[in-house]
């Protein structure tokens, strides 16, 4: 899902992922490092999380919902060429 109402892009921590994806890292193995990057405070997101009753995948640190959490592009450019 990709939003563009506030002339930033905005996508779903699952997105970002698939964008992180490929070279030997597979799309959950993306949605971890994004997943950890903003637990510690190095990825600004608008985060959900689950309940871990509630999990219907493979779960990511701090129970983070992949597609009910959102990245604006901006932001994980910055992150990306800062790591």
């Amino acid at each position: 899902m990709t939003n563009t109402s506030d002339g930033g892009t905005t996508l779903t921590l699952h997105d970002a992922a698939k964008l992180l994806a490929g070279g030997g890292i597979s799309t959950h193995d993306a949605e971890v490092l994004l997943a950890n990057a903003i637990q510690q405070c190095e990825l600004h997101a608008n985060v959900k999380r689950w309940a871990t009753e509630q999990w219907d995948g493979p779960l990511l640190p701090g129970n983070i919902n992949p597609r009910e959490t959102h990245i604006e592009r901006s932001d994980l450019d910055a992150w990306r060429s800062g790591r």
